[in-house]
């Protein structure tokens, strides 16, 4: 390189040289005027040209300004006449003016290269800094998305890529009772023993919070179990941070690529997968990854698993949500609805384990005890007042369904009347003469039936009539939906003109304004439910709203007979 810089420097100067020496032979030995003109415009021209050009390469620059002008300027200072000296004279200052307008622009060009050179610093340094942990100096979770795909393609085809998800064990106890400096000076200490551990060339980071990830190329499994062992040894150490002796531990999921997925993201999942269960196992657990591991199993499992002992350690709950007649404003039935308060994660929405436990068959026991708890809780309200329990298809048709929903009203000492049992046509698709005989059998006893969500299944006209409903409730998709208008007032008014003549209840559903109050009414409704009469409540609320009831509608009975 410096070879060839030499030659650029010997040629330039020297075609400069060349050039002003031609210029000043031709006014010295006074060639014709046209020639002389040419030769000395081309020497100038060439020298103020040149001066700009390479002012990156100031010495350069000025070496060829002199050379191509200095030779002229030499030969008019000797020629006779003021005329010449004159014109010397001012090539020389022109000489200067050019060297000053070189080193200008060289100024110009080195600050220009210097900021660039200052702004592509500071942007590696932030680019450092947007993918590094601030606490532990490891990659954070963006840094090790870069890394891991560069980790990949260094991926021989004969080995695997091995990735470790940690996640530390007791942290939060270690934050909440030395302090956050103490656990950043743990963190510290796992990132320093984790780069220690693993071997080189490894892509560790730390994803965010108590979390760590570190990942590198294998030969195999048990090299692969190797290490994640000797990862868990050392972090187990105890720790001395501050002047205290923590004690840690660490829970740990692995997966590997190719085995455990075609892509980083894959064996990342993979990875979290058996961290769950790791830590479900216990503190400072090893886990790998198998197929059988999958999120929603996992959920599913623990889900059934904390439903079972939540249903043993009565953590549920039974609300009551009253449907009101239209016409008198009182409570004619309360909706049973079941509330899962978990002691750890709070409260669990119905539509995350109600799910789970029909998929699981821990609806069967689920269902007999919210019939059994709403059964208790219905016979102590007045006679008049009924409680209305939503079945499961499952639970139907488990073997000796309608026996065991009689000996839980039995218990209770609630009279089969003022039992209602919702089903949805769903119920129908699949065995509707088994579902048939067990509504006979219940239907005997006095037991009532309805069926919700009407309008959003198949036939329903049909299972209406071959099965002894007393109720329906519309779906509240026809009364508060987005798509409510003059067709959804038809259908209404249609269903409610049905109902009054197969003398059966029409109940509307997810009611929020008095205006669809109104307008259920004016088309037929006999009760409603929703949000503008009440949302669901506990027990103790549900009787006081009956209490309250009462004594209200005492009240005006005592009033109107005073005021006769």
């Amino acid at each position: 390189m410096r070879l060839l810089e030499w030659v650029f420097e010997i040629g330039a100067f020297s075609y400069a040289l060349a050039l002003g020496t031609l210029a000043a032979a031709c006014v010295a030995m006074g060639a014709p005027t046209i020639i002389q003109l040419m030769s000395v415009t081309a020497a100038i021209g060439y020298g103020a040209g040149i001066s700009a050009r390479n002012a990156g390469r100031l010495p350069i620059a000025i070496g060829q300004l002199m050379l191509s002008i200095t030779p002229t300027c030499v030969v008019l200072m000797f020629l006779p006449g003021f005329a010449s000296k004159v014109l010397a004279v001012s090539l020389g200052l022109f000489v200067v003016v050019m060297i000053s307008i070189g080193l200008n622009v060289f100024r110009t060009l080195r600050s220009s290269i210097t900021a660039a050179d200052t702004s592509a610093r500071l942007a590696d340094q932030m680019r450092e800094q947007a993918r590094t942990d601030v606490v532990t100096g490891l990659l954070n979770r963006a840094g090790l998305n870069h890394e891991l795909v560069e980790l990949q393609m260094q991926l021989p085809a004969d080995q695997k890529l091995a990735l470790f998800w940690l996640d530390l064990d007791r942290f939060k106890e270690i934050n909440d009772t030395l302090g956050h400096s103490v656990g950043d000076g743990v963190l510290a200490e796992v990132a320093r023993r984790i780069i220690d551990t693993a071997p080189a060339g490894a892509v560790i980071a730390r994803f965010g919070g108590d979390e760590f990830i570190a990942a590198c190329i294998v030969t195999d499994r048990a090299e692969c179990e190797q290490l994640a062992s000797a990862i868990i040894g050392d972090i187990s150490r105890p720790y001395r941070i501050d002047g205290h002796r923590v004690s840690g531990g660490t829970s740990m999921g692995v997966a590997m690529l190719p085995d455990d997925g075609p892509d980083i993201d894959a064996v990342m999942q993979g990875a979290d997968l058996a961290l769950y269960h790791a830590k479900v196992q216990g503190r400072n657990q090893l886990r790998f990854f198998d197929q059988s591991m999958t999120r929603d199993l996992v959920r599913k499992k623990e889900i059934e698993s904390e439903l079972r002992a939540a249903i043993q350690k009565d953590e549920l709950s039974i609300f009551f949500q009253p449907i009101v007649d239209l016409k008198s404003g009182k409570i004619r039935t309360f909706e049973a609805l079941v509330r899962w308060f978990h002691p750890e994660k709070g409260e669990l929405r119905p539509d995350e384990f109600i799910p789970v436990a029909e998929e699981t068959g821990v609806i069967i026991t689920l269902g007999n005890w919210i019939t059994s708890q709403a059964a208790k809780a219905a016979a102590q309200w007045p006679k008049d007042v009924t409680v209305a329990v939503n079945l499961s298809p499952l639970q139907i048709r488990a073997p000796g369904a309608a026996l065991g929903i009689l000996s839980a009203i039995r218990e209770a000492g609630l009279e089969p009347e003022r039992l209602e049992l919702e089903v949805t046509e769903s119920l129908f698709l699949e065995d509707s003469e088994q579902t048939g005989r067990f509504m006979e059998e219940l239907s005997a006893h006095g037991v009532r039936f309805a069926l919700d969500d009407f309008g959003t299944g198949y036939s329903s006209l049909a299972y209406i009539n071959q099965f002894p409903f007393k109720k329906i409730k519309v779906d509240r998709s026809f009364v508060s939906g987005p798509n409510i208008g003059r067709k959804s007032d038809a259908i209404i008014r249609a269903v409610a003109e049905m109902g009054s003549t197969l003398e059966m209840d029409i109940v509307a559903e997810g009611l929020e304004t008095v205006e669809q109050v109104e307008a259920v009414r004016k088309a037929g409704c006999t009760l409603g439910q929703g949000y503008y009469f009440s949302r669901a409540v506990p027990d103790f609320l549900a009787a006081m709203l009956l209490s309250q009831e009462r004594d209200d509608g005492a009240a005006r009975t005592s009033g109107s007979r005073l005021a006769g």
